[in-house]
Order: structure tokens, then sequence, then C-alpha cells
């Protein structure tokens, strides 16, 4: 009888842990993807205002972005200076509307969304998929990778 009781305390403890760690859990991660979908509206809002330095810490040292052109930027400066000379030669509003935002580890997070470059007297709406591999660091999200792409007719 003694060994029941002792099983039933350890099985009731284990659940009562579990009951309470769950919701910390769950609001650290509504936390963490608020924090990341942050991280991709502080991005297009810097290059909006082709703000160097916001664009810069924004991202890790060795960030890399592979554009719909085929054009991959490698490093945090070349990454910078690409897209500020692109956010030039492209006018129009840029939107991304983060759709998915999964965390494949704590500290990694991938964010798909829908990428448009507005219309503008010279060009037509560009729609474009973005995705982003954002990274912890030291507390902080950064973007690490991002790749845009066009998207093609379904396969028959």
């Amino acid at each position: 009888m003694r060994r029941a009781i002792e099983t039933f305390a350890a099985l009731f403890v284990t659940a009562l842990i579990g009951y309470l760690v769950a919701p910390a859990s769950a609001q650290s991660g509504a936390a963490d993807e608020a924090a990341v979908r942050q991280v991709v509206s502080n991005y297009v809002a810097a290059r909006e205002r082709g703000d160097a330095a916001g664009i810069e810490a924004l991202f890790t040292e060795n960030a890399d972005q592979l554009v719909s052109s085929g054009e991959w930027r490698r490093g945090r400066a070349d990454l910078v200076r690409g897209t500020l000379a692109s956010s030039k030669a492209n006018a129009g509003a840029r939107t991304i509307t983060i759709r998915t935002v999964r965390f494949p580890a704590a500290d990694v997070a991938i964010a798909d969304g829908e990428y448009v470059i507005g219309a503008t007297a010279a060009s037509a709406t560009r729609n474009m998929w973005s995705t982003f591999v954002i990274v912890r660091s030291g507390g902080r999200w950064r973007i690490d990778a991002i790749r845009n792409m066009l998207p093609a007719a379904p396969a028959r």
C-alpha cells in the first residue's frame, strides 16, 4: 500500500509540475513569436527609411541573403549595401506579412511571409515570398538569413 501511495504521489507531483510549466512555456513561445515578427517589421521599416545603421543592427555578423534576381549577399556589410541599393533601384513601398513562425530549436526561428513591392509609375507590383532564419543570441533576436523567392506555377 505504501508503494502505491508513493507512486501516486510521484505521478501527482510530475503532473502538477507539467501543468505549472506549460502555461509559462506557452507564454514564452508567444513572446518569442511576437519578437520574431517585430524583427521583420523593424527590417522593413529601416529599409524604407534607408537607415543603414538600423538595418545593420538587425543582422548577425555573418548573415546572408539570396534575392529573387539570384544575387547572393554574404556578410552583414554586403547585405546592408545590397539592401539599400536594391531599395533605390526598385522603388515602391515594401510590405512583408509574416504568415508562419516556427521554432526548430529554442533559439532559432523560421518566419515565412508574403513580400510585396508596391507598384510605381515605372513598375508593376511585385509579389514574392520571403523566408527568414532568425536566431537569438545574448537575449536578442537577429536575422541570420533571408531567402526571397518569386512564386512559380505549381508543378503538373
